[in-house]
């Protein structure tokens, strides 16, 4: 059985073909494709098939899921444009022949008003319309989208954001590649819809409070309007629509848009979701001092 990734130059994407290599499944039945295959290269020296894929380019993708019979597919990270991309992705895979898709959207796509969030709703929208068997795999935030923030925050002390008390079911990017192998690599996923998330919520005020005690130093959470923290945003250096996504976002988090209980990443992958300490600590392993 031949088992696709796409995206897998990505952080997400290349860690379910590492995943996939861990549980088991042999190198030759697993097919990685990115933009620029060269960008892999690195799985290729391990025995894993490259091909080129870029949702802009359906003759691309045409060629890469030929005689593949279970697809990863990794949403686009090009908002505003992933509609088209993703049409392109669905209709390949369709006329390939393709037996089983599994997409990551992200939490309660289907009912969630984060600007981020339409675009996954019209996916997959456009999967049910397909026919192709299919499975949801709708993630959460990753930790790593805090974590990859611990030097600005121990600089200044203090962690920014617009989500007032509301709680983040954030996992690693590991433990969420870990349940799209799970579910790629498996059987009886077709039709399910996965809420996933980690076992330990928390909001950014708890979040800072374990930076302090993990770090040694404190840090505190100040909360802002939308508004303000857009602004903030831009004033760091983003540019402004995306500093724009980023603030609605924690809108989004303050009303629980980015929390499930659900506990299906921990069924998943059989064991408990990294907690966030654990992913400070590791953070903080590589931060100069």
């Amino acid at each position: 059985m031949k088992l696709l990734v796409t995206g897998a130059s990505g952080h997400l994407g290349h860690l379910v073909v590492e995943s996939l290599l861990e549980r088991g499944v042999p190198a030759g039945d697993i097919v990685a494709t990115a933009r620029t295959p060269e960008s892999i290269a690195d799985l290729a020296e391990r025995g894993i098939e490259v091909r080129r894929a870029d949702y802009d380019d359906r003759a691309s993708l045409d060629a890469a899921f030929a005689g593949i019979d279970r697809i990863l597919f990794v949403s686009g990270s090009a908002v505003g444009e992933r509609i088209a991309q993703h049409t392109n992705v669905i209709e390949a895979a369709k006329a390939a022949g393709t037996g089983f898709v599994a997409y990551t959207s992200i939490t309660r796509a289907d009912t969630s008003d984060l600007v981020l969030a339409a675009e996954h709703r019209a996916t997959e929208e456009l999967l049910a319309a397909s026919g192709l068997p299919h499975a949801l795999l709708r993630n959460s935030w990753y930790l790593e989208n805090y974590a990859g923030q611990v030097s600005t925050a121990l600089e200044h002390g203090v962690v920014l954001g617009a989500a007032g008390e509301g709680r983040v079911s954030a996992a690693s990017r590991a433990d969420f590649a870990d349940a799209a192998a799970v579910v790629l690599a498996g059987e009886g996923h077709e039709g399910r819809v996965y809420e996933l998330g980690g076992d330990d919520a928390f909001t950014l005020g708890e979040y800072a409070a374990a930076l302090s005690r993990v770090s040694g130093r404190d840090v505190a959470y100040r909360d802002l309007s939308v508004e303000d923290y857009t602004a903030a945003l831009v004033a760091a250096g983003l540019p402004e629509g995306y500093a724009a996504v980023l603030a609605d976002g924690d809108r989004g988090l303050s009303q629980g848009a980015l929390f499930t209980d659900s506990g299906d990443l921990s069924r998943l992958i059989g064991r408990p979701t990294t907690g966030v300490e654990a992913a400070l600590r590791a953070a903080l392993a590589v931060v100069p001092a």
